[in-house]
């Protein structure tokens, strides 16, 4: 079977990225698999890509590259749909070669991994192709003209897939797909491979674009009751954005330069957080949860707000890590200076967690997309049934009540006739002798 990705830009850093070369490392054993990056950007990708899977760059933004003077790059687009947030990365050019390349494309499933993506996949996807749509954002989190245009689009796609059950359950709520399946598929994290941590290393880790929804400033602010309680404690923060600046300001004004640091990109993380006790996630929103179960396949605790709608589908509270209400300042404290205050919880807690996080293998995961596949091939035609089904009910409705309103209508006399009739449906005219 042959499968294509269709991915932003797999030359960065970012959750989307690793979960869907995980999943096409893990297929590709079986299958004849490609990554379709929309965007290239770097001469190497950041994260290692299995070497049986094909990567193909369709606009290539590097200073040297052709496309940088062809014209159209510089044009907007107008297919990719302007309320999607990486609208200003897209353009004249993104349009045209996603076009050309998904009419020629001879694969049996066809996978998109964000909103705008999605269109382009059920603009221009062959329709002998399997079309799904991952969405590893939240129903929520779109605008409501982005989620009037992607129902619009999604109602050709033979399937949506949300990371968590309960975006899954907004979804099927909220967006009236017939003959679309709805479903969950869990992010995919492999072994990392390492020494699971041992719980004595005196150290919070966290990791995270540096952007005011991760909330990295509520962690500071938590971390500074920690600091005054436990002073050989130490906080490391791992990522980078437009929040780091105001992090670091944040950080001096609560006196702990030397407890709290900002260390920057790393890639892969694993190795990072196998050094940590805990690893903490601050968010007010996630989609699900990469670095927790990331920190979770190393042994290590996690601490994480509630906020919907990841984490309370990772986390066991209590016996592989803790759940603590979103904002609170207060909580989020407590939960951290309870198991730095208990190094054999640590251990229990970094041991069960290591177990649990094995459901989230890309082996299983890939068999499950497997399952997807043959489901989704064996059941299109009911499910085009389906799908056509409210345009003839629809149809069947305005013929009916065409119907009535003839039949309800005053007969006439039309002059010159010794008949009476009915007035065609449409407004009634004033007959003149």
């Amino acid at each position: 079977m042959k499968i294509t990705f269709l991915i932003h830009n797999v030359y960065g850093i970012g959750g989307t990225i690793r979960t869907t070369l995980n999943l096409a490392g893990a297929l590709a054993g079986r299958h004849e698999v490609t990554i379709v990056s929309l965007l290239r950007d770097r001469d190497r990708p950041r994260f290692a890509i299995d070497p049986r899977v094909t990567v193909t760059p369709l606009v290539d933004l590097r200073e040297d590259a052709p496309d940088a003077a062809n014209p159209l790059l510089r044009r907007p687009a107008e297919v990719f749909p302007a309320a999607e947030k990486r609208y200003g990365q897209y353009s004249r050019l993104t349009d045209q070669r996603a076009e050309e390349y998904l009419r020629a494309c001879d694969a049996d499933v066809i996978i998109g991994t964000r909103p705008g993506i999605n269109v382009y996949l059920a603009r221009f996807a062959p329709p002998h192709a399997l079309r799904i749509a991952q969405e590893h954002l939240t129903h929520d989190s779109h605008s409501k003209g982005l989620r009037a245009g992607l129902a619009r689009a999604y109602r050709i796609l033979d399937a949506v897939v949300t990371t968590t059950e309960a975006d899954a359950g907004v979804y099927r709520a909220r967006m009236r797909l017939p003959g679309v399946r709805i479903l969950a598929m869990p992010n995919s994290v492999p072994d990392p491979g390492l020494p699971s941590a041992d719980g004595t290393a005196k150290v919070v880790a966290a990791a995270g674009r540096l952007v005011r929804a991760k909330r990295f400033d509520l962690l500071i602010e938590a971390f500074a009751e920690v600091a005054g309680a436990h002073p050989d404690w130490s906080l490391r923060i791992y990522g980078v954005g437009t929040d780091k600046q105001r992090l670091q300001q944040l950080i001096d004004s609560h006196g702990l330069r030397g407890h709290a640091s900002l260390m920057g990109a790393v890639s892969p993380i694993e190795a990072a957080f196998a050094q940590a006790s805990i690893v903490v996630s601050a968010s007010d929103a996630e989609s699900f949860g990469m670095t927790l179960v990331e920190a979770m396949r190393c042994g290590v605790p996690v601490v994480s707000t509630d906020c919907p709608l990841g984490p309370a589908e990772i986390i066991d509270d209590g016996a592989d890590g803790r759940l603590v209400p979103v904002g609170d300042r207060q909580a989020l404290a407590g939960a951290l200076l309870d198991l730095i205050a208990d190094e054999p919880a640590r251990r229990r807690m970094g041991e069960a967690a290591r177990i649990a996080a094995r459901r989230f293998d890309p082996a299983p995961i890939a068999r499950a997309y497997e399952d997807l596949f043959t489901e989704l091939a064996a059941t299109r035609r009911s499910r085009d049934r389906l799908r056509h089904q409210p345009r003839w009910h629809s149809r069947v409705r305005r013929a009916l009540g065409s119907l009535r309103r003839n039949l309800s209508a005053p007969l006439v006399r039309h002059p010159g006739t010794a008949h009476a009739v009915r007035p065609p449906d449409h407004p009634p005219q004033r007959w003149i002798p």
